[in-house]
């Protein structure tokens, strides 16, 4: 195995760390119009990712930065040719981080609705629009011989992209509703575990379409086992939490969301974004990537800090672990 096809599976477990992390926080984001009822329920789901939303995204930045390195070509085509949903997902995570900390500025009904309305907005945008890009990057797009996309933005929005939106939707959602459950106390715990039933239920029926077709696509027997883990996740999932194991409920559908990202990046490789006007133009591993001396660096850098990163968040998790409730919210002034 080459450095660039190492570089290729840890910009994988990049990116399905950040959905793992990342996915329940969006769940969050729009259960707090599906969920709550009222103002002190939507504090306590905006409190239970209060901690931790800002370290989740330090993810997306790693990927981000790491497929920069390692495949500039790469990160070129994607970000050039998906710049306007890319942007959009940039702008709304701009306004969601200035929502959080600007929310309890000021104790006004109004002030604190409207950055609730953001909070939602702001995190079931992009929990669509990174199933829509990831499904075009599995599925293809028109990259020409000079490694440029020349399709446009109404091309990213064909029937499969929009499926692969719907299904990371769905399943942040359900990732977020359990997630609610593990953290708090009191009805609002019990009405989580039911949401996520029904959310469960919605989400095994897209998803199961979605990887089917992915599968049958470009899939090959390494996708076709993640696939099949991924479905008896979603299912044991589902039956852990109507026996109220909330814990167990929450790690497997992150093993679910762990399985199916990682499908998506299986039935990827070689390639990182295949063409769809000739699969001789299409971007792969190895004339996508950097020089070998770069990934050495990296790899370098990365063996040093990564540890260091994931013992300082799971520190994080660990001292905000216990649960919360209405009763934990102090009345408004």
């Amino acid at each position: 195995m080459q450095l660039h096809d190492v570089w290729f599976i840890l910009i994988a477990v990049l990116w399905i760390g950040y959905f793992f992390l990342e996915g329940f926080d969006f769940g969050i984001g729009v259960l707090t119009k599906l969920l709550a009822r009222d103002t002190a329920e939507r504090r306590v789901l905006i409190n239970t990712i209060g901690p931790v939303w800002d370290g989740n995204e330090v993810w997306l930045l790693t990927a981000g930065g790491a497929t920069f390195a390692a495949f500039p070509d790469w990160y070129a085509t994607l970000f050039s040719g998906f710049y306007l949903p890319l942007l959009l997902i940039l702008v709304c995570l701009i306004i969601r981080g200035v929502a959080f900390e600007y929310r309890a500025k000021r104790t006004e009904e109004r002030w604190q609705r409207n950055w609730e309305q953001a909070i939602f907005w702001t995190s079931l945008l992009p929990a669509f629009l990174w199933g829509v890009a990831f499904a075009n990057i599995v599925h293809g797009v028109d990259i020409d011989e000079h490694k440029n996309y020349v399709g446009t933005f109404w091309d990213l929005l064909n029937p499969y992209a929009i499926l692969g939106g719907l299904v990371t939707l769905s399943l942040f959602t359900f990732h977020g509703a359990l997630f609610a459950a593990l953290k708090t106390v009191g009805d609002i715990r019990a009405r989580a575990r039911a949401t996520a039933l029904q959310l469960g239920v919605l989400t095994a029926v897209l998803a199961l379409v979605f990887l089917l077709w992915t599968q049958s696509d470009s899939g090959n027997t390494w996708s076709l086992i993640a696939l099949i883990i991924a479905v008896v996740a979603l299912a044991a999932s589902l039956i852990t939490n109507q026996l109220a194991r909330e814990g167990w409920a929450f790690i497997l559908s992150g093993i679910t969301i762990t399985s199916a990202v990682g499908m998506l990046f299986l039935a990827l490789f070689p390639d990182v974004m295949p063409s769809t006007l000739d699969p001789a133009w299409s971007l792969t591993v190895s004339n996508a990537a950097s020089s070998a001396y770069t990934l050495k660096l990296m790899t370098v850098v990365a063996a040093i800090f990564t540890p260091l990163v994931l013992l300082y968040q799971s520190w994080t998790y660990w001292v905000f672990r216990k649960r919360i409730g209405t009763q934990h919210i102090p009345a408004a002034h």
